[in-house]
């Protein structure tokens, strides 16, 4: 029971001890606003990045950069609303901001991943649009 311990100990002591990096890419301040409307707005309910989220309306992770989609795509559908999207009043100004927003998730990743690599200990490694 003691070494079992001390394995606890130590494997916590390891752990919660290792520097972690952060590479987390930073938004910008238009982004950061983008972002804040696509949650007011409860767009989560029905879209999803990288396959989170709500299963109504398509992933948005890579929407922008979609062949036949894009800035001018996105904006379209915003205060248009279609079938079960609704129609929202946004001024150019915001949908600026959710295009801002969608772009810089864009750039994040790739969703679906097709080719990830994982290492030993089971972690996926991302691959980044913009390394």
């Amino acid at each position: 029971m003691i070494s079992l311990l001390v394995m606890f100990a130590t494997y916590n002591i390891f752990v919660y001890t290792q520097g972690t990096s952060n590479n987390t890419p930073k938004m910008s301040k238009q982004a950061i606003k983008g972002e804040q409307l696509y949650q007011e707005n409860n767009c989560t309910a029905c879209h999803q990045f990288y396959g989170l989220g709500g299963y109504l309306g398509p992933d948005l992770t890579n929407i922008i950069s979609q062949e036949y989609k894009g800035p001018a795509y996105v904006k379209a559908f915003l205060n248009s609303g279609i079938k079960s999207m609704p129609k929202f009043n946004f001024t150019e100004e915001e949908k600026d901001a959710l295009v801002q927003f969608l772009t810089e998730v864009d750039q994040t990743g790739y969703y679906p991943i097709k080719d990830a690599e994982t290492d030993a200990s089971g972690w996926v490694g991302i691959k980044y649009k913009n390394q």
